[in-house]
């Protein structure tokens, strides 16, 4: 049936006087026979019964229709006032409850921290360290995010402020900017803002140069160097450099949380922690006139914070003792230094078992190889590892060892300033810091290039 018929029917049915209807629905078997109508619901009875008294009030005895509309007319003001006074009262309560929960809610921010940001904040509430192993690694125990605020000496706020993610935020806490490579491309370098790098250098000095590195592993450690990687490599065969691709990059948030994780601090704390050595690359980008630094992808390490480094060594741990172990076995020497991994021997006859090893256990690692920094350099070559020679000992490169010796003689011979065509500000520091690194390069020559500096700085006194 059509729904306009629906309708009519439902308004003839309706319309029908109650005994009229209720004789149908007998008719039709819908009602039974001899059952007359039900009673009213109590409720509706006390109302209809309300209602009577009211309309009574309303109409005294003798009260003419003009009387009646102005009675009504005041009863309706009246009940108008009373639902405006529930409203107010309704609203005033609304109000009250509001502002104790924001009372409570900002009580609970100003000692503690529950969101960071939209896919970050997972764990948050799990605010119990592993105080044993902490303490047994002589680190800070510290369970939640204010006992880390008041560690570094901040505000909670400020940590909060530090390390909330954004992907589109109008303030970022790192200087962008670029610097060329060797081979002419960018290298881009995120360097943090005081106020960021005051709270890095805390975690980098309290956390993560208490725990040691591998033995194999010389970059960014204390009395370590690009000489002492060299080193074991000295007089060998073979030399071989692997360098890993887009190193800082690779390493994720998640990855750098579960380092702290891994430490024995709490997921809230880790997660603190991650958020602090982390950051996603960023494009600015212009949105009704206002500026926004939108991020690209994932946080990762940024290449320019201080506690970057130390968390690669960290993270490669399992990596570092997987490829000694693959070394040891092979018959050759693993150091590592930042992302370059170099392998030397005596036996030439293993190195395509040596790379295919490597490359299955960077994969595992999630570590790529960048095949065109990969070189093999054999005894009848040039060795080098970090920009030193090794073929017989540590030595500074011939050609950079023939510029600073050609510098240093021109400077005694024609004067400092002759050689200075950088324009650098202090010519002398840095003559003095090249021949300190030549030096500790090559101690066997230590003593000349320290002879040739004297000669040097003698020919200009003055400067």
């Amino acid at each position: 049936m059509p729904s306009s018929e629906k309708a009519i029917l439902y308004h003839r049915i309706t319309q029908l006087p109650p005994m009229v209807l209720l004789d149908r629905m007998r008719l039709h078997g819908f009602w039974p026979a001899g059952q007359g109508l039900p009673p009213d619901p109590p409720e509706e009875s006390a109302e209809r019964a309300k209602l009577t008294v009211e309309l009574a009030n309303l109409q005294p005895g003798g009260a003419t229709p003009q009387e009646a509309e102005h009675l009504l007319a005041a009863e309706r003001k009246r009940r108008w006032a009373e639902s405006k006074k529930r409203r107010a009262e309704r609203k005033q309560a609304r109000l009250k409850a509001h502002q104790a929960w924001l009372d409570t809610w900002n009580a609970a921010r100003a000692i503690s921290i529950t969101h960071l940001g939209e896919g970050v904040s997972g764990g948050l509430a799990f605010n119990l360290s592993d105080a044993p192993l902490l303490a047994s690694r002589s680190l800070p125990v510290l369970h939640d995010a204010a006992q880390l605020a008041a560690a570094i000496r901040i505000p909670l706020a400020t940590l909060r402020w530090l390390t909330y993610h954004r992907r589109g935020a109008t303030l970022v806490h790192y200087h962008r900017y670029d610097v060329a490579k060797k081979t002419g491309k960018a290298r881009s370098i995120s360097a943090p803002k005081p106020a960021l790098k005051g709270a890095q250098a805390w975690v980098l000095e309290h956390v993560l140069s208490r725990v040691p590195a591998e033995p194999q592993v010389h970059g960014f450690v204390p009395g370590r160097s690009i000489v002492s990687n060299a080193a074991p490599h000295v007089g060998r065969a073979v030399v071989i450099n692997l360098d890993l691709k887009d190193f800082f990059p690779s390493i994720t948030f998640r990855r750098v949380k579960g380092v702290f994780e891994a430490l024995g601090y709490s997921e809230q704390v880790a997660t603190v922690l991650a958020l602090l050595c982390t950051e996603p690359p960023r494009v600015p980008a212009e949105v009704r006139g206002k500026r926004y630094h939108v991020a690209l992808g994932e946080r990762v390490l940024p290449q320019g914070a201080s506690t970057s480094p130390a968390i690669t060594n960290l993270l490669c741990r399992k990596l570092d003792k997987r490829l000694t172990g693959l070394a040891a076995r092979l018959g050759f020497t693993y150091t590592r230094y930042a992302d370059d991994l170099t392998f030397s021997s005596d036996d030439t006859s293993r190195i395509n078992w040596l790379f295919r090893g490597v490359r299955m256990i960077l994969k595992a690692e999630g570590l790529t190889e960048h095949a065109d920094k990969t070189h093999v350099m054999r005894r009848s070559g040039r060795q080098e590892v970090t920009g030193v020679t090794v073929n017989a000992r540590t030595t500074l490169g011939r050609d950079e060892a023939r510029e600073l010796r050609a510098t240093l003689h021109n400077a005694a011979k024609h004067g400092l300033e002759s050689q200075n065509r950088e324009k650098r500000p202090n010519f002398a520091a840095y003559l003095r810091g090249r021949v300190a690194f030549a030096s500790m390069v090559d101690p066997v020559r230590a003593p000349q290039w320290q002879s040739k500096l004297r000669a040097a700085l003698g020919g200009a006194a003055s400067t």
